[in-house]
Order: structure tokens, then C-alpha cells, then sequence
């Protein structure tokens, strides 16, 4: 199998990444980012591109894969819609809209998040966002597409956010969240459940599209059997 990830550097990316490395299905995996950020690893290709609302100019080397995790994201904490919506909703169908066309029978896994609003009507808007961004790619040609909306997510192996803010939530965080994680495994997730769960939906399908944070616990132990 192989596979395209986006926001490789970030905490799920990292996790995802790490779960794609050590996969003996993968064969080979293309990170996509907009600067060189990841060290040298077997079956590993970066890509730098800087223009995240344009891909024409590298859809020639994007033919020929078989799952793509998309994992890019910020944080809407203080950040206008428009502003939120060209990140979260453009660079994500720009890149989209050119694997459709080039890998038609790859399977999508799109990071998104509980709470993300469907009927893009609602009162949050990162949720309306985000749900925008999931229908448009659930209309896209793809031979499969799954929505992820992982919750509290436990970051495992040495991983790190690159969000000032949500480092600081980890690390304060970190004394509790495996007691938390032990007595309520269906809101709170780790990084490694999270790739495994993609690895396992972009091998073999799920029942649903919209993938909830037990989804994600369930597919992840199933991938591990």
C-alpha cells in the first residue's frame, strides 16, 4: 500500500506517520508539506510545496496511491472564519480535488473532529467548518472517503503538539489523562490508535463514514488482531 499524509509534523501526523512506517503493508509513504521538517526514514518521500491552495503544479507526482491520511489542521482559537475556512476547508479540497482526479481508487481519511456540525448551520464555527469540509469531500470520486472525529487525544511515544496551547494542556494534562483514558476509553484516544484505525479503514473499509472516537478505539484494536 501506499500512501500520501499531510501535516506529518504535526501531533496526529506524527502518530500516523509512525504507524505508517511500521506497517508491513506500506510500502511506501509521500509527506506533503510546506517545508522540509521530517528526518530520513525508510519507505519515507517528503514533497515540499509551498502553495497549499495549488497543487496543479505537482499533480504529476501524485498518481498511483492507494490512501491518503489528511491530518493538517490549526486551531481556530482567535482566528477569523474566512481566515479558518481558507486553511481548513481550501487547502483541503484544493488537495483533494487533484488526488480524486489522479488516484480515483485511493481511499481519503480526513482529520476532523467530535462536534463537527453536518448541517454547517450551527453556532460554532469551526464546527460549520469542518462540516463543510466533510461533505465536500464525501462528494468527491473517491473509491472510498472517512471522516475522523477523534476527541481527547493522549499523545504517545515521545509525540508533541505544535500548538503552544495544547502543549501546555498535555503536559498538565499527562499525569491523568491514562487514568481518564482506563475508565473512559470512549473519549479519550492516542496517537497510535488513531493511525492504526486509519490503517485499518484504508485495508479493509468501515461500516460508516463518519468514524466517532470509540470508532476509532474499536477500528484500531481490530487492525491490531
Amino acid at each position: 500500500m501506499k500512501v500520501i499524509l499531510f501535516g506529518a509534523s504535526g501531533m496526529v501526523g506524527q502518530g500516523v506517520l509512525r504507524e505508517c512506517l511500521l506497517d508491513p503493508d506500506v510500502e511506501a509513504v509521500l509527506a506533503i508539506g510546506r517545508r522540509a521538517a521530517l528526518p530520513p526514514q525508510p519507505k519515507l518521500r517528503e514533497l515540499v510545496h509551498a502553495d497549499f491552495t495549488d497543487f496543479q503544479p505537482v499533480e504529476d507526482q501524485l498518481g498511483g496511491y492507494d490512501a491518503c491520511f489528511f491530518c493538517l489542521g490549526v486551531s481556530a482559537a482567535g482566528m477569523k472564519e474566512a481566515d479558518y475556512r481558507q486553511v481548513t476547508y481550501g487547502f483541503t479540497l484544493a488537495a483533494a480535488e487533484v488526488l480524486a482526479r489522479r488516484s480515483p481508487g485511493m481511499t481519503f481519511v480526513y482529520v476532523s473532529g467530535t462536534g463537527t456540525d453536518s448541517t454547517e448551520k450551527g453556532r460554532a464555527m469551526w464546527a460549520r467548518v469542518k462540516g463543510a469540509t466533510e461533505n465536500a469531500l464525501l462528494a468527491l470520486p473517491f473509491k472510498a472517503a472517512y471522516m475522523f472525529r477523534p476527541g481527547i487525544i493522549q499523545p504517545l511515544h515521545g509525540i508533541k503538539s505544535r500548538t503552544p496551547l495544547y502543549r501546555v494542556f498535555y503536559v498538565a494534562a499527562a499525569p491523568i489523562l491514562p487514568v481518564v483514558r482506563a475508565l473512559f476509553p470512549r473519549y479519550v484516544i492516542t496517537t497510535e490508535q488513531v493511525g492504526r484505525a486509519m490503517l485499518e479503514v484504508a485495508k479493509r473499509g468501515a461500516d460508516k463514514k463518519w468514524i466517532e472516537n470509540s470508532d476509532i478505539a474499536a477500528l484500531a484494536a481490530k487492525g491490531s488482531s
